[in-house]
């Protein structure tokens, strides 16, 4: 009958599982934002390369 309540910073399962969580978004989010900034370099080369006619187009155009 002396159960002494837990501390503030006393770690039990719930506790844990929360921190686990959030470590699991942290990265989560971190991949997410590195492999955002690879698919917008991606996308922005692949919109410059557009602009200009390929050598294809440009034979086409010649005949």
């Amino acid at each position: 009958m002396t159960d002494k309540p837990d501390g503030p910073f006393k770690l039990n399962r719930t506790r844990i599982f929360l921190l686990a969580m959030g470590v699991i978004v942290l990265l989560i989010s971190i991949s997410m934002m590195a492999g955002g900034l690879g698919s917008y370099n991606a996308l922005k080369e692949a919109a410059n390369a557009a602009k200009e006619p390929t050598a294809e187009q440009l034979q086409g155009t010649a005949e």
